[in-house]
């Protein structure tokens, strides 16, 4: 005797080699012995083989007309026999109920199954709608299909083109776009970015890196909403100065600058001017949120993303030609460059001169600064502030430190169209660190915020310090020690226009100047939530920075043709290419001692990944 049965949600025969009431010992085509249970046999039949048996069923549930078995079971539950009846007729043949049994298990979205060989036709709405699923899916199937073969040959589906930054920055992964990408990357055995690169859904690598950017950090988009008009309070008292600030040529948010004026008494007064955006943005108001949403002015060459906006900026940047409101300190300096006092004041403040880096640094360098030299604009305030900004350095345990010749490096991005379309060229233009206008502005900045760090101290009124020790530098509220600068404490308040901390410093600045409640209070969690926003923020807008230099050094070794580099060593089979600030590995480097220069020949770039391929020259 046979049995055909169930069993793991597949139908099987065999022959039955020992039966008990509970279960039977059966052994099926290939001889292999099992044991099943009784209740999940459904027929029982002899006088035909197993295989002969099993095809008929098969064959026949091939036959079968689904919506024709659907409309022959009514709304009841039925059995798979009683099914059969309905369908085939009465006394179906043993093959026909296997059949049936087969064609109701096969055909899920027209029979409900209710237990072993028991069935329920679906209600026809819900039958209409699992079709109308299937039918999608279909389709839907269909479509992938074909943008996946479009993916293989090279082409770009036309439907993605709209989606494209969210399919490469923020996919969908349920989407049936990313689903053909998926299939067609896996098919082409590469990655879903390669596969968009090598289709032309990535025609601007910088742009990609920005928009990938953006989408992590600024998913609301790079603009600002609508604002209130900024203005600048005009019953501020008007300094009797002539200031003056120094900066790169690209420089939009002038955050300081400086005066000088000759006392009656011999000594002089050095004024250090800082922009006072606190004097016209509210606390609460909504670009204060603002502020502390965005943290930061993100740099990266050829372009920024401010943390204010212009129209915000220009109200308060210390532009020449406007008195604008700023927070001063006030230095009486001796003939002998010692301070012999200090003094804050809130002020507007007449700017005279925006000064810039390429237009003083001629006269202005290394080779001039405190030199008898013929006279050029601004000559007898750069040199007193140069002396007295190498006396400050030496107050601070710095000035006979060696000096390791290291260069920074501004990065200029000059578009044009040309015959149509946009091209790019980058420039990459080294600075010495340390030369004359920057030792100028970092002591003085140095000098300020640790000035006013101290005054804050003093008054026990909370802020933000950024202290040093132990190689770590970590912003918090407690004002201690900067090692690396030689100071008891030291504030970021110098950049209100462009960092958050700056301005929340200012903020607390301001209040102790007009003897107010501050802000914030000391151990105020809003303080503690900002400082560690900020850190994060900072990290991230640096490190985006780092990767939109390194790709532009890339673009320019191909721009101009660029195949041999010299590079110092900085460890192991790191290296450091000589003109522009680009770290890599060179695979293959044999172990040499850090600062050994190597030449190294340029292979392949790949600019997905920032990487370029180098091989040793000579050493």
């Amino acid at each position: 005797m046979n049995v055909f049965y169930e069993e793991d949600g597949s139908f099987k025969v065999a022959t039955i080699q020992d039966e008990q009431p509970a279960s039977l010992q059966v052994e099926d085509t290939r001889g292999k012995r099992s044991k099943i249970k009784a209740a999940n046999v459904l027929l029982k039949f002899d006088k035909v083989s197993l295989d002969d048996f099993f095809k008929a069923a098969q064959a026949e549930a091939a036959e079968v007309d689904v919506t024709l078995l659907w409309e022959c079971c009514g709304s009841e539950e039925l059995s798979f026999a009683a099914i059969a009846a309905e369908y085939f007729g009465k006394n179906p043949s043993l093959v026909q109920q296997a059949a049936a049994a087969i064609a109701l298990h096969a055909a899920p979205m027209y029979f409900y199954r209710k237990g072993r060989g028991n069935y329920k036709a679906a209600p026809e709405e819900n039958l209409k709608a699992a079709l109308a699923g299937q039918e999608r899916k279909q389709r839907e199937a269909e479509q992938m299909a074909a943008w996946q073969a479009e993916l293989q040959a090279g082409i770009l589906p036309e439907a993605f083109v709209p989606m494209l930054a969210k399919l490469i920055h923020r996919p969908d992964k349920n989407g049936l776009e990313y689903k053909a990408l998926a299939a067609a990357a896996d098919a082409a055995q590469t990655s879903t970015l390669r596969l968009l690169d090598k289709v032309g859904a990535i025609p601007n690598i910088a742009q990609y890196f920005l928009d990938g950017f953006l989408v992590e950090h600024f998913p609301k988009g790079r603009g600002f909403a609508e604002f209130e008009p900024v203005t600048a309070p005009e019953d501020l008292p008007i300094a009797n100065v002539k200031a003056f600030s120094i900066d790169d040529a690209t420089t939009t948010e002038i955050d300081d600058a400086f005066s000088l004026e000759k006392l009656k008494n011999g000594n002089w007064q050095v004024g250090i001017h800082i922009a006072a955006p606190v004097l016209g943005i509210a606390p609460g108001s909504a670009l204060d949120q603002v502020v502390l949403d965005r943290l930061s002015t993100v740099y990266f060459p050829g372009d920024k993303i401010t943390m204010l906006p212009d129209d915000a900026v220009n109200v308060f940047t210390l532009e020449e030609g406007a008195a604008r409101p700023a927070v001063s300190m006030y230095l009486e300096v001796s003939l002998g460059f010692d301070i012999l006092s200090y003094r804050s004041v809130i002020e507007r403040v007449p700017v005279v001169a925006n000064l810039r880096h390429h237009d003083i640094e001629p006269y202005f360098n290394e080779e001039t600064a405190g030199q008898d030299v013929p006279d050029y604009a601004w000559k007898d305030e750069l040199n007193f502030l140069w002396h007295f900004a190498g006396a400050l350095e030496g107050r601070r345990g710095k000035a006979d430190q060696p000096q390791q010749t290291r260069m920074d490096y501004n990065f200029y991005i000059d578009r044009d169209v040309v015959d149509g379309a946009e091209t790019e060229k980058v420039r990459i233009v080294p600075r010495k660190r340390g030369a004359p206008m920057d030792k100028l502005v970092a002591e003085l900045m140095i000098l300020v915020n640790s000035q006013w760090g101290k005054e804050l101290r003093d008054a026990e009124i909370a802020g933000i310090y950024r202290s040093q020790g132990g190689g770590r530098v970590r912003l918090s509220t407690q004002a201690t020690a900067h090692a690396g600068l030689g100071v008891e404490c030291y504030m970021w308040s110098s950049s209100p226009l462009r960092r958050a901390v700056d301005y929340i410093n200012q903020q607390q600045l301001v209040a102790m100047l007009r003897n107010e409640k501050p802000r914030y209070q000391k151990n105020d969690a809003e303080l503690f939530t900002a400082i560690s926003s900020f850190d994060a923020a900072y990290a991230a807008y640096a490190e985006f920075q780092d990767k939109m230099e390194r790709y532009w050094c890339l673009r320019f070794m191909e721009q101009e043709n660029l195949k041999d580099f010299n590079a110092q060593v900085i460890k192991e089979n790191l290296v450091r290419i000589d003109g522009m600030p680009l770290v890599m590995r060179v695979g293959g480097l044999p172990e040499l001692p850090a600062g050994t220069t190597v030449a190294l020949q340029r292979l392949n770039i790949d600019y997905l990944d920032l990487t370029v391929e180098m091989r040793l020259a000579r050493m």
